[in-house]
């Protein structure tokens, strides 16, 4: 007891020292160095885990007849029965769900995350990949460091604009950290997370992400995740085969996308989480003995096709015996590309922890190289499998994450050089052009925006659609009731302040609204009071007058804006009274909404 109370002490000393000694921005710079510092040791202890692992359980092999490692059948139900202890008996309660939990916190709380959340993602993505889950580490990573950002920015009682460039900082660290890549560290935070590129923001974030790779490289050596050199030249020739490339790394993105959802949705279906992880375990593990290339990551395989040899890919599968055949390679690619993004939807949605950004990246390698191989084989001008793997890479990321210069920056700095930027801007782009009309956000930020929670780079649209309309509903009105008479009315207009009355049954169904400059050429008329009814004095509405609370934010603006109205009914979806939205407060609402956005 006296230890922890001299801990408070000191601490509470320092933090006095500290506002009257450092100013807020040197002190947010150090701030920054120290998140990056923890994110970069986080992903490097994950990578480590995760990796030794999985060497050690391959290191095991039972062969069946057919060929194939019977123990992959296993492995992922082990993981995943692992996550699913460690989140109900450890964590003791639902783990989040990773970025999109980090978005909310940025558009909802202030950027304030659980400290739970420092550890629960890193652990549990470590149970399930490690034992062969098909998903990816650098979610779980971002989200463990956007947490340490976050609990960083607060035991230092930073203000919540602090905070969240803190939680940014953490992510950019952690991405920074898993890949050796700052640059890609700092355009994830800005893309994916939609911080603003200004002078107050870059700094900490470069800092961070710089720190965190600094980390990466002095515990982890100063290997690349894929080292490659560009094969030939790349010349105006080969821009089309990129513009294809692009089309059907598109087509992928989209196929990506729409799977993992379903997929998911359908395990959301199932009730039973023990139901959940027994169907989830065994398909996946069904999936994983076919085709082993769906084991854990899969960036080892990605090598081997940078390398230029698929031999890896056959590695213990039952197809090894086939792998001479050019189309048959061919084949078994495509199926690992349709296969991938079940076998991730699988994981998650059956209790495993990890991420879709590696997928994505998998998928995209795969996909590059299927489609060049194709060409080659087609008897096309002949094109480096290598270089066509790298930038389907970064355009099949660009299409689930709608992130084109993180994906770009990212490919660039993995394989240590810019020689492939031309093709990559030009199949990046390309994908982005065909994904966007059929996806308007990003994989994480899809299901947010849906609801109304999710931060964009434009302040205006951000502010109308984060602000909360329920806390500017008045409710001051004095109400009359279907059946009053005027002389009910009169009275209600002597106990009320405003001039606008609503009409409602008995039960508070909405009827519709008298004014009071309607009724006053007849209120001093005591000779109608018993024979006048409210409902005749009703204004004629419009469907402009009314708003339900459902109503997305925009459009509640639309309506003040074109109807030039003062005020606004709000009712509920069956047509229940709330209250009124007024003109004046709420545009006062958002000019302060939009200050406290804009704060630096």
């Amino acid at each position: 007891m006296p230890f922890a109370m001299e801990g408070k002490n000191i601490y509470k000393r320092f933090i006095v020292w500290r506002m009257r000694h450092v100013s807020d921005r040197v002190f947010l710079l150090v701030l920054s160095v120290v998140t990056g510092l923890l994110s970069g040791l986080a992903a490097v202890i994950l990578k480590t885990l995760v990796h030794t692992t999985n060497r050690l359980l391959l290191h095991f092999n039972i062969e069946t007849f057919l060929g194939g490692n019977l123990l992959i059948l296993i492995y992922p139900a082990i993981g995943v029965t692992l996550t699913i202890l460690f989140v109900r008996y450890v964590v003791k309660g639902d783990i989040g769900h990773g970025l999109p939990s980090v978005l909310l916190s940025l558009s909802r709380h202030e950027g304030r995350l659980p400290a739970k959340n420092m550890y629960s993602s890193l652990f549990a993505s470590t149970l399930t990949v490690a034992f062969g889950g098909s998903v990816g580490l650098e979610a779980p990573i971002a989200s463990t460091g956007s947490a340490i950002g976050s609990n960083v920015g607060r035991l230092f009682r930073l203000n919540s604009h602090d905070v969240k460039l803190l939680l940014g900082c953490g992510a950019a660290g952690a991405i920074a950290g898993i890949f050796k890549a700052p640059i890609a560290g700092v355009l994830f935070v800005i893309e994916i997370l939609m911080f603003d590129m200004t002078a107050t923001s870059i700094l900490p974030l470069m800092l961070s992400a710089v720190s965190a790779s600094t980390v990466a490289y002095f515990l982890m050596g100063n290997e690349l995740q894929f080292t490659f050199s560009v094969v030939g030249q790349v010349g105006l020739s080969q821009i089309p085969y990129y513009i294809v490339l692009g089309v059907f790394c598109a087509a992928v993105s989209l196929y990506f996308l729409r799977v993992t959802d379903k997929v998911e949705e359908w395990f959301a279906k199932r009730r039973s989480k023990f139901i959940r992880a027994v169907i989830g375990s065994v398909s996946l593990g069904v999936m994983i003995f076919l085709f082993p290339p769906l084991f854990g990551e899969g960036y080892s395989f990605v090598s081997e096709l940078l390398n230029g040899s698929d031999y890896m890919l056959f590695e213990h599968s039952i197809f090894a015996s086939l792998r001479d055949s050019h189309w048959v390679v061919l084949a078994y690619i495509f199926a690992l590309i349709l296969f991938k993004a079940v076998a991730t939807a699988t994981t998650i949605g059956c209790g495993g922890v990890g991420g879709t950004f590696g997928p994505s990246l998998i998928i995209g390698g795969l996909a590059g190289y299927f489609v060049c191989m194709l060409s080659n084989q087609l008897g096309f001008a002949e094109q480096s499998t290598a270089n066509f793997a790298l930038v389907g890479m970064a355009a099949v990321m660009t299409g689930v994450m709608h992130a084109p210069f993180m994906a770009i920056f990212l490919i660039a700095e993995i394989t240590g050089g810019y020689a492939l930027m031309v093709p990559l801007l030009v199949a990046s782009s390309v994908t982005y052009l065909c994904v966007s009309p059929f996806e308007k956000h990003s994989i994480y930020a899809r299901k947010l925006a849906k609801h109304g929670d999710l931060l964009t780079h434009d302040k205006d649209r951000s502010a109308w659609q984060l602000m909360d309309m329920r806390r500017l509903i008045e409710t001051n009105f004095v109400v009359v009731r279907d059946g009053d008479s005027l002389g009910d009315l009169v009275e209600a207009i002597k106990n009320s302040r405003r001039n606008v009355f609503p009409v409602l049954t008995i039960d508070d169904k909405f009827l519709g609204v008298i004014h009071l400059d309607d009724v006053r050429h007849i209120m001093f008329r005591p000779e109608l009071y018993d024979n006048t009814k409210v409902e005749d004095l009703m204004r004629d509405l419009s469907e402009g007058d009314i708003v339900r609370i459902s109503d997305p934010p925009e459009e509640v603006v639309n309506k003040f804006r074109v109807g030039n109205r003062y005020n606004l009914i709000v009712v509920d979806d069956d047509g229940y009274y709330l209250g009124f939205l007024s003109r004046a407060n709420t545009f006062s609402a958002y000019r302060r909404f939009v200050s406290s956005l804009s704060e630096e």
